[in-house]
């Protein structure tokens, strides 16, 4: 990028979002014990049995929802992208990502941000591998097709 076009703000931005992450993740663990993980707290919330605590899993999940477009309201810029495919890949993707996240007892996020936190061996193998899997298909993306 030439040096003229180079922002502070993004890094900022992203700076703190990570730090209001991670803050979210040692509150939840200080105050419930819990993992901020988002496949386990949505993973409650489905069949065959909700988990008793379905109520903070349901404002969590709500937040997720909302966070973005509560961002908009404030700063009239939505800060997602629309989708650049169909609803069917999206579909199948979201389908593949929670059967990945059951065999990999967890997501990104309760490994990254929570496992590596506590030092967990099993979320340090996953993380590696999801980097690894990053990196190899921005790879092949970008220079190889």
């Amino acid at each position: 990028m030439p040096m003229d076009t180079w922002s502070l703000e993004p890094l900022l931005v992203s700076a703190a979002g990570g730090v209001l992450i991670g803050l979210s993740a040692v509150l939840m663990m200080a105050f419930s014990g819990r993992i901020a993980g988002v496949s386990g707290i949505v993973g409650g919330l489905l069949p065959p049995v909700p988990v008793p605590d379905w109520a903070w899993r349901i404002a969590f999940a709500a937040g997720l929802l909302i966070g973005p477009w509560l961002v908009a309201l404030l700063t009239a810029e939505l800060p997602i992208g629309r989708p650049t495919v169909g609803w069917m890949p999206l579909l199948a993707a979201g389908l593949l990502v929670g059967v990945g996240t059951s065999l990999g007892n967890g997501c990104t996020s309760g490994h990254g941000v929570c496992g590596l936190a506590r030092l967990s061996m099993r979320s340090l193998v996953a993380v590696a591998i999801f980097m690894a899997t990053a990196a190899g298909t921005v790879f092949v993306l970008r220079h190889a097709v």
